[in-house]
């Protein structure tokens, strides 16, 4: 098995967080069970990782994969398959149901790629790390006679397409226990990963034209406003905190030269550490926006698009995932939680999914919250460190560049998902057997979502 990664590597996609304290787990004899099954599974998983590998599909279009997992997972004995769940065509759901009262636990497979790039985020990996971690967690309760159930969503378009955020408000995430899943990265290997809240939306402009040199004062120049605020917001820069970002793009700056331009329009992205600092910052630039129409007299439109709030893992559940992964091979660090904030953080469906209640166009928009993830399921979601280094071992690209591309498809990558689906099913099958762990986890959920309702409330008053 490879090493984890080198003292010099850093993905940037990914924040990551340790804690100290370490958790007693359940017998080791499940966990012998559970890697020998993930190294059975290992060939056949090897085989279906390249198939979606190399047809690389983007979200909600992912069909080639959705056939191939739901096929490969209604040949399990035991496993109960519903294909295109929740009226998504691409999505699925696959149950495995002991028969007997005990926890739900959850694994979440992705298999959306990148345009331009294909599986350059590695969803290749995530999807067999969770079938793996599914199936022998599965596997284990069948031999050991262990209560529960465990359940495997298929979830499409996390690339920007929130799969996630719609099963969610379709019920299917509906007395789910936990929720787990893995992300490959060029980082060191983490148990407890957290990544920024991310809000996007579109700006528009419209003004009046004129003839730019006969009579320009007649007109109101929408191009004028939205250059106005994107100053604005280069201004804002140098005030905001470490981990806020703002990025933006102008995808209309009008027709001719010759003509005052009647219209404008950009796409904007704000990020930052949680969901309640990503509002503060979001209403900052709003602001810039406002300012550019009151300059110029143009009439402003705001329209929202697809958002998410940070990914909050669980420490219980990641002390449970360190301790078999470092049994493995592993070196997970022990540490506080440690929430650096990094100018590049990532974003996910994972995390809380955040847009106007009525999606109408406003001038400022409102808060709403219609699902989450992190926020309403116990999750954790590690980091997974894989090579992508050319020959003299110069490190490459990470998640969302060629060479993560390439280095997703590797065999050393395929041995190192397997290690983490071994770690992942450990966790579960700690939760399946432990009721105090699950007590531990469910107590150290609902003081989160507490302090996160505070902190929300506070940046309203």
């Amino acid at each position: 098995m490879a090493s984890s990664a080198p003292a010099d590597s850093e993905d940037n996609s990914y924040v990551m967080v340790h804690h100290n304290v370490e958790h007693p787990t359940s017998s080791p004899d499940y966990f012998v069970m559970i890697c020998a099954e993930v190294d059975n599974l290992s060939a056949e998983l090897r085989t279906i990782s390249l198939e979606i590998h190399d047809n690389p599909e983007l979200q909600y279009k992912e069909f080639h994969a959705h056939k191939v997992l739901t096929e490969y997972l209604a040949q399990q004995p035991g496993w109960t398959v519903t294909p295109s769940a929740y009226g998504i065509a691409t999505a699925f759901v696959a149950v495995f149901d002991s028969g007997r009262k005990g926890a739900v636990v959850s694994f979440n497979a992705e298999y959306d790629a990148l345009a331009g790039i294909g599986h350059a985020c590695g969803h290749n990996l995530i999807t067999v790390m969770s079938v793996a971690g599914a199936l022998a967690t599965a596997e284990v309760m069948k031999d050991e006679g262990i209560a529960g159930k465990v359940m495997l969503f298929g979830t499409p378009a996390e690339e920007g397409g929130g799969g996630k955020i719609k099963l969610l408000k379709a019920g299917a995430y509906t007395n789910v226990d936990i929720s787990l899943i893995a992300h490959p990265g060029i980082s060191h290997d983490a148990a407890l990963v957290r990544t920024a809240a991310y809000f996007a939306f579109k700006v528009e402009y419209f003004g009046k034209e004129a003839h730019a040199a006969a009579r320009p004062w007649e007109g109101i120049n929408a191009l004028d406003a939205l250059i106005t605020a994107y100053n604005a917001i280069s201004v804002l820069r140098q005030q905001t905190q470490p981990g806020d970002i703002i990025q933006g793009m102008i995808t209309n700056g009008g027709l001719r030269p010759n003509i005052i331009h009647a219209y404008s329009a950009g796409r904007f992205v704000v990020r930052s550490s949680s969901r309640a600092r990503v509002e503060v910052l979001r209403n900052r630039v709003f602001a810039c926006f406002e300012a550019g129409a009151m300059a110029t007299g143009a009439e402003l439109r705001l329209t929202p698009g697809g958002s998410y709030a940070d990914l909050v893992p669980n420490h219980a559940l990641g002390r449970s995932y360190r301790k078999y992964f470092n049994c493995l091979g592993g070196d997970i660090v022990e540490g506080d939680l440690d929430i650096l904030r990094s100018s590049t953080s990532a974003s996910t469906d994972q995390g809380e999914h955040l847009r106007s209640e009525s999606g109408r166009v406003c001038p400022r928009l409102t808060r709403a919250r219609i699902g989450d993830i992190s926020y309403a399921i116990p999750s954790i979601q590690p980091s997974c460190w894989i090579r992508s280094e050319d020959h003299s071992g110069r490190q490459l690209g990470g998640p969302h560049t060629p060479d993560f591309e390439k280095a997703a498809r590797t065999e050393e990558a395929h041995g190192l998902a397997m290690r983490v689906a071994k770690a992942l099913a450990a966790t579960a099958v700690d939760i399946l057997t432990r009721p105090e762990l699950l007590a531990e986890v469910r107590r150290e959920f609902d003081e989160m979502k507490f302090a996160a309702k505070l902190s929300v409330d506070t940046n309203h008053e």
